[in-house]
């Protein structure tokens, strides 16, 4: 949804390892969010295990995304989002 509303399409995500985004320790499961990424023909990099100095650029991101987006807005539930969303 974000996707089609900022008119966005991002060619890799980065992220680190967690259960959030990868089923790391059973490799024969892909994760939703490693779905997600194959159906939007996004490629998902996960930075190499137990390395945080690669997760400083990813922190780096997610403190100018802040700034520059989510600082202005403010979602109170998932329903709030998609209200937001489709404005």
């Amino acid at each position: 949804m974000a996707i089609r509303h900022f008119g966005y399409q991002p060619q890799t995500i980065q992220t680190d390892n967690g259960f959030e985004f990868t089923h790391f320790q059973d490799t024969k499961r892909i994760h939703a969010f490693g779905r997600f990424c194959q159906e939007q023909g996004i490629r998902h990099q996960l930075i190499r295990p137990r390395t945080p100095r690669h997760n400083g650029k990813v922190e780096r991101s997610h403190r100018n995304d802040n700034v520059r987006f989510y600082k202005h807005l403010s979602f109170y539930s998932y329903d709030d989002l998609i209200r937001q969303m489709k404005r």
